[in-house]
C-alpha cells in the first residue's frame, strides 16, 4: 500500500484545507477515490471513475428514489443509470490508457469548495510524442439533473490524429444485475444525444440527454465525425488531426431525468423528453465554464451555513470535517421528501442504496443544527412511510407503526436482505436477522422527530407529522411488549441491538430504554395536546383518520411504560448489554482492536460462537448513555465507557465517532481526539480498500457530532441548549454555526473561553 497517494496539503491560498488529491494512478486502489471523490447533488450522484476505462472500475451513475427489483428473489436497489463519463480517446489511432506509455505530474483534485474534480498529467505514449491531459468535471448544485465534463488535450512538440468516442452507454448493470429495457434512441440536430430506458419492475423511464462541443485552440472545430448505435448504446466519434502545441478543446455536458422526479409528477413521457432536450440546448450555449460558476454560487451558499473552521496543530482536521460536510450535502436529497438518504450516499451499490437508523441517529443532527429545512424533509420521508410500517407491524402480529431495518422507496417496506455472506464454519449463507429482529429503529426515528422539534420549535412540522409518528411508534412498542407473570413485568425478548454481533438476545438495554422512551414521550404529548391543542389532538384521536384512538391507547400506554423491564446499572454504574452479556465468555480481543481492516473476527468466528463471547462491533449501552443522558449521571457514563469500549472492535463506521463523544464526556480528551481522528480515517485515511463499495455516510455524521457535540460539548438536553466545551489539547479553537429554535448563532470555542 503506498501511503503517499493520498494527499492532503495541495490546497493554496483560497482553497487551504478545501482539497483532497490523489498523487499517482494504481488500477489495484481505483475504487477508493472513485467512492471518496464521488460527485453529486442530493438528486443525482456520480461515482468519480475516470473518463477512460480500466478493468475493475466502477462505473455507477444513481438518481434518488428511483428503485428497481430485478428478480422476485432479490430486493429493490438504485439502478445504475447508462453512463455518460465514459470518453475513449484514441492518438494515433491508440486506445489511450495511463496503463501505457510513461506518465508524470500526475494529480487527481477533488475541492470540495466549488464541487469540481480536476485530474492532470503529462503522457508520452510508445512512439515518443508527449500530451498534456486536463480532465474536469462538476455534477452541478444549481441544476439537479445537469453535470457536465471538460477535456483539454494539448500536443507537445509533435503533431497526432486524436480520436474521441463518447455519448449513452446503457451497457452497466448492478454486480450483474440489468435494470433496464431496451429503449429508444435519438439524435436531434446532428448534435444533441437521447436515449430513453425503463426500469423492469418499478416501470421508471430515465431520460438521458448529451452534447459535446470539441474545439481546437479555443476556434470551433469541424473534425470528420460519426453516429453510432448499437444495444443499449449510441454516441459520437470525432476524428481531428492537430498540430504541434495546439490544444483540443472537449466538452459534453449531459442531464438525466426521470418519470419519478417530483417535478416531473404528472407530465407525459413526451413533455419530460422536451423539456430535457430544451435544458442541455440551453446548457450547451451557457458552456462548461459559465455553469461551473452558477454551481459555485450555490456550493458558497451552502458552506456560509455550515462550515467549521478549526485552528488545531494539524491542518487535516480541518479538512476532515470540511469533507464529512461536503458528503452530507452532495448525498442529501433535499429536493424531494418521498427518498432517504443511502447507507453509501449516491457513491456505490454498497447496501442497495437503502436507508438505515444511520439518517435518524448520525447524520440528522448535523441537518436538525444547520440546516433544519433539509432535516424536515428527511423526517417527512420517514412520515410518508407510515403504511408500509403499519403493513410490517400487522404481519409480524403487532399494532402502530414498525419501521423497516432498511427502507428504500416509500411504499416498499421492508428490503433487508434475506441472506449475507458465507458462514466460515458451515460454508453455508448467513441469514441477515436485521430485518426480523432488528427494531430499535422505530425508536431511533420517533426520537430524531422529538429531536429536531426541540432544538427547531418547529410546531407545524409536529402538528402535521411530528406527533403522529409518536403516537405511532409508541403503539407498536406496546404491543410488542411480551409479559413476564413470574417476575411480573414487560420484557422485550429474541432481538439484534446496536450491536450487530449479539444476536437473538432478550432485554437489550439500548432496544428496551429506547423503547420505553418512546412510550414515555406518548403518554407525555397526549396530556399536552389534549389541555393544549384540542385541533390536533381531536384529528389524531379520530381512527377514520389517523388509524389511532388515542382515548382507547392511552391507558394501555401509561401502564406498560412503568412496567417495562429495564437494565439497571449495578453498584459500579454498569449497566448489562442484555440479559446475558456480562456471563459470557472474555476472550483475549488485542489481535482485533489493532486490526488494520474491520471484519477480522469474521475470519475467526461464525456468528453463533462470536453470539457466546463479551466483544460487540459498535456502540450500544455507550451510545444509549449519550442519546439518553439526562437519565445517567456522570459515574454511569465512566463506568460504561470503560468497561465497554474495550470489548467494542469498531467493526461499523458508526462506532468510532460515538466513543469519541463519551470521551470528551468523561475527561479523556485524548482518547477522544484518538478515536476522532480514526473515524475520520475510514473513508479519508489512507488505507485503499475501505470505500471500495462507497463512502460510509453515517461516519461522516458521526465526524461532525465527535467535533460538534464532543469536543464543543453542544447538546440539547430535555429541550434546553448545553454548551460544554472539551476541547483536546491538540486543538486551539473552533468557530461554527449553529441553528437554535430558529436564532442564528456564531460560536467560538477554546481552551478557556466559550
Amino acid at each position: 500500500m503506498n501511503q503517499s497517494i493520498i494527499n492532503y496539503n495541495s490546497g493554496k491560498d483560497e482553497y487551504k484545507n478545501w482539497i483532497v488529491s490523489e498523487t499517482e494512478f494504481n488500477v489495484k486502489y481505483q475504487k477508493k477515490c472513485e467512492a471518496i471523490f464521488c460527485l453529486g447533488n442530493g438528486y443525482l450522484g456520480i461515482r468519480s471513475a475516470t473518463e477512460e476505462s480500466y478493468l475493475g472500475q466502477l462505473r455507477d451513475t444513481f438518481i434518488s428514489g428511483t428503485f428497481n427489483k430485478f428478480g422476485d428473489n432479490e430486493v429493490t436497489e438504485l439502478p445504475n443509470a447508462a453512463d455518460m463519463i465514459a470518453i475513449d480517446i484514441y492518438v494515433d489511432g491508440e486506445l489511450f490508457s495511463l496503463e501505457k506509455g510513461i506518465v508524470s505530474n500526475y494529480e487527481r483534485t477533488l475541492n470540495m469548495k466549488t464541487g469540481e474534480l480536476k485530474r492532470y498529467f503529462t503522457w508520452t505514449n510508445k512512439s515518443g510524442k508527449t500530451f498534456n491531459f486536463l480532465f474536469k468535471r462538476f455534477v452541478s448544485f444549481h441544476n439537479l439533473h445537469l453535470f457536465a465534463t471538460k477535456v483539454e488535450i494539448t500536443l507537445v512538440g509533435c503533431d497526432a490524429n486524436i480520436e474521441i468516442y463518447s455519448g449513452i452507454n446503457g451497457q452497466v448493470t448492478n454486480s450483474g444485475s440489468q435494470h433496464f429495457l431496451e429503449g429508444e434512441k435519438r439524435i436531434f440536430d446532428n448534435r444533441y444525444i437521447q436515449m430513453l430506458q425503463k426500469t423492469t419492475e418499478s416501470n421508471i423511464t430515465f431520460v438521458h440527454n448529451t452534447v459535446h462541443n470539441l474545439k481546437v485552440d479555443e476556434k470551433e472545430d469541424i473534425p470528420t465525425y460519426r453516429f453510432e448505435m448499437d444495444r443499449r448504446k449510441v454516441g459520437i466519434n470525432y476524428n481531428s488531426s492537430v498540430l504541434s502545441n495546439q490544444t483540443v478543446y472537449f466538452e459534453k455536458i449531459s442531464n438525466i431525468y426521470t418519470t419519478r422526479d417530483k417535478d416531473m409528477e404528472g407530465m407525459s413521457i413526451k413533455e419530460i423528453k422536451d423539456i430535457s432536450l430544451k435544458n442541455i440546448k440551453h446548457s450547451r450555449s451557457v458552456g462548461y465554464d459559465a455553469l461551473k460558476n452558477v454551481g459555485c454560487k450555490e456550493w458558497q451558499k451552502n458552506w456560509d451555513s455550515i462550515d467549521i473552521k478549526i485552528d488545531s496543530d494539524d491542518d487535516y482536521n480541518q479538512l476532515a470535517v470540511r469533507f464529512a460536510q461536503y458528503h452530507m450535502l452532495i448525498m442529501t436529497p433535499k429536493h424531494d421528501n418521498r427518498c432517504g438518504i443511502g447507507a453509501k450516499g449516491l457513491s456505490g451499490e454498497g447496501y442497495k442504496g437503502h436507508s438505515f437508523w444511520d439518517t435518524e441517529i448520525f447524520i440528522l443532527p448535523f441537518f436538525t443544527y444547520t440546516m433544519p429545512e433539509i432535516a424536515k424533509s428527511l423526517l417527512e420521508y420517514r412520515y410518508n412511510m407510515l403504511e408500509g410500517a403499519h403493513i410490517k407491524a400487522k404481519e409480524n402480529g403487532y399494532r402502530g407503526a414498525m419501521y423497516p431495518w432498511e427502507s428504500a422507496w416509500i411504499k416498499d417496506g421492508e428490503v433487508t436482505p434475506v441472506w449475507g455472506g458465507a458462514d466460515i464454519v458451515t460454508g453455508e449463507s448467513t441469514k441477515i436477522w436485521s430485518g426480523f429482529i432488528e427494531q430499535h429503529i422505530t425508536s431511533d426515528i420517533a426520537f430524531a422527530v422529538w429531536q429536531y422539534y426541540q432544538i427547531t420549535g418547529d410546531e407545524e412540522f409536529m402538528n402535521e407529522y411530528g406527533y403522529e409518528i409518536l403516537f405511532d411508534t409508541a403503539i407498536f412498542w406496546a404491543s410488542r411488549l411480551e409479559w413476564d407473570k413470574d417476575k411480573n413485568e414487560y420484557h422485550i425478548n429474541d432481538v439484534v441491538g446496536p450491536d450487530e454481533f449479539q444476536e437473538h438476545v432478550n432485554n437489550d438495554a439500548f432496544t428496551n430504554y429506547m423503547a420505553q422512551w418512546c412510550m414515555e414521550k406518548a403518554v407525555d404529548y397526549y396530556k399536552i395536546l389534549k389541555e393544549n391543542n384540542s385541533r390536533v389532538f381531536v384529528r389524531l384521536n379520530n381512527p377514520e383518520y389517523s388509524g389511532l384512538n388515542l382515548d382507547k391507547e392511552i391507558d394501555v400506554l401509561r401502564d406498560k411504560t412503568n412496567k417495562i423491564y429495564l437494565q439497571l446499572p449495578n453498584k459500579d454504574g454498569l449497566i448489562p448489554q442484555d440479559d446475558t452479556y456480562l456471563s459470557k465468555k472474555n476472550i483475549d480481543l488485542t489481535k482485533y482492536k489493532n486490526q488494520k481492516n474491520v471484519g477480522l473476527i469474521s475470519k475467526d468466528y461464525n456468528p453463533k460462537q462470536r453470539n457466546k463471547i463479551q466483544v460487540s462491533k459498535q456502540a450500544s449501552v455507550v451510545m444509549l448513555v449519550y442519546l439518553l443522558e439526562y437519565k445517567f449521571n456522570n459515574k454511569i457514563k465512566q463506568s460504561n465507557f470503560d468497561y465497554y469500549e474495550p470489548k467494542t472492535l469498531h467493526d461499523s463506521s458508526l462506532s468510532l465517532a460515538i466513543h469519541s463523544i463519551l470521551a470528551s464526556d468523561v475527561d479523556k480528551p485524548d482518547f477522544a481526539y484518538k478515536l476522532f481522528r480514526k473515524a475520520t480515517e475510514i473513508d479519508l485515511g489512507t488505507n485503499m480498500k475501505t470505500s471500495d463499495p462507497g463512502i460510509h455516510a453515517a461516519s461522516f455524521g458521526g465526524i461532525w457530532q465527535a467535533v460538534i457535540c464532543g469536543f464543543c460539548g453542544v447538546r440539547m438536553v430535555q429541550g434546553k441548549l448545553r454548551i460544554n466545551p472539551k476541547l483536546p489539547e491538540q486543538i486551539n479553537s473552533i468557530t461554527f454555526p449553529l441553528l437554535w429554535k430558529g436564532n442564528k448563532l456564531e460560536i467560538k470555542v477554546t481552551n478557556n473561553k466559550l
